[in-house]
């Protein structure tokens, strides 16, 4: 069983001139219910399914499972998704000695910048860069299920 330990944050600031890379992607849910969520996402040219359980108390581990899968398979499982498909790029920014995921949504999600960071424990320290905002981590707002079904443009 694998186990996801990540922070979230808001975006403040200039990022993505430190960029390494950047990845389109595009991802829907066929199950988005709060104990867990089964996702279908493209990015670029790879499919992927992904299960994630419901996170823990402090809202910074859950459990997920990811499997790659045939692109023409996760274009036709989008179309059986819940409605709301979200639209992202995914930028990869190194900071210290961690590697963050910089998400700047697009259509109904318009304007939100989210970043992310895995780490190996929950204690784990990392350096915060000056262009990361408010932690959002735990704030069920923030997960993609959730914008969804609530884009934040509608908030």
């Amino acid at each position: 069983m694998a186990q996801e330990t990540e922070r979230k944050f808001l975006v403040k600031g200039e990022f993505k001139s430190l960029a390494q890379n950047s990845t389109r992607i595009i991802q829907g849910y066929l199950s988005s219910v709060p104990e867990r969520t089964v996702r279908i996402r493209l990015k670029d040219d790879k499919g992927f399914i992904t299960i994630k359980g419901a996170p823990n108390a402090s809202g910074l581990s859950r459990y997920e499972w990811e499997k790659e899968i045939a692109p023409n398979d996760a274009k036709e499982l989008l179309n059986l998704c819940e409605p709301h498909i979200i639209h992202k790029t995914r930028f990869r920014v190194k900071s210290g000695r961690h590697t963050f995921e910089v998400d700047e949504f697009y259509d109904e999600n318009e304007g939100l910048i989210l970043a992310e960071l895995e780490l190996e424990s929950e204690e784990e320290l990392f350096e915060k860069p000056p262009w990361l905002g408010k932690e959002v981590t735990g704030d069920h707002r923030y997960y993609n299920a959730w914008l969804a079904k609530h884009p934040f443009s509608k908030k």
